[in-house]
């Protein structure tokens, strides 16, 4: 099968096309945020922000909240939809898997980013990961279990790969199905991971 090594997603939101997005945030870290109303915060990142859905609920629930895209067209969006929320956001154009991190995060969530990306830069994923979180740091993840690929994003993923991607530079805390958008209901795997010391 032909894979389509580098979905332009810039050309996407010159087209108006941003198909994935749901025009909310991910209804599991919705419910992350709400069940640990005393969780301790600090800096965080959500790379593949997009319009910036998830980094405002994070922002909602105390963080202090980086989002990294690397579509250009999309932070002018998400920061119009932040100060209309009078939120302080820090939104960025930049390359989560190449840039090298302005800074480092005591969290970094994702909702189907991993999927997003050609396969063979997965390890990317995971090296680039370990850049922007501090030891110990939380890497929470939504990810979508799907399991054809038709040569597009989203790409397919298992347990199993993931275990093996981020098993040995992280601990997993916690691993469930969370509560998703109505199309992927039973499709969704949230991991709670913390980066080794």
């Amino acid at each position: 099968m032909q894979i389509n090594e580098e979905r332009d997603w810039e050309a996407l939101y010159q087209a108006n096309d941003t198909f994935w997005d749901h025009g909310e945030a991910s209804p599991g870290l919705a419910d992350y945020l709400a069940d640990r109303p005393e969780a301790p915060l600090g800096q965080a990142l959500v790379p593949g922000c997009g319009l910036g859905h998830d980094a405002r609920a994070l922002a909602q629930a105390g963080w202090a909240v980086t989002g990294l895209d690397i579509a250009p067209s999309s932070v002018p969006l998400a920061k119009r939809l932040a100060e209309e929320e009078a939120l302080e956001i820090n939104y960025r154009i930049g390359d989560f898997l190449s840039d090298k991190p302005h800074q480092v995060f005591d969290l970094v969530f994702e909702h189907t980013l991993f999927c997003a990306i050609p396969p063979a830069r997965r390890g990317d994923y995971a090296e680039a990961l370990r850049g922007w979180l501090k030891p110990g740091g939380l890497y929470l993840a939504v990810n979508y279990m799907i399991t054809d690929d038709n040569g597009e994003p989203p790409f397919s993923t298992t347990t199993t790969e993931l275990d093996r991607r981020f098993g040995g530079s992280f601990e997993l805390l916690r691993r469930w199905t969370p509560r998703s958008y109505e199309r992927r209901t039973g499709k969704e795997l949230m991991n709670e991971w913390k980066m080794r010391n």
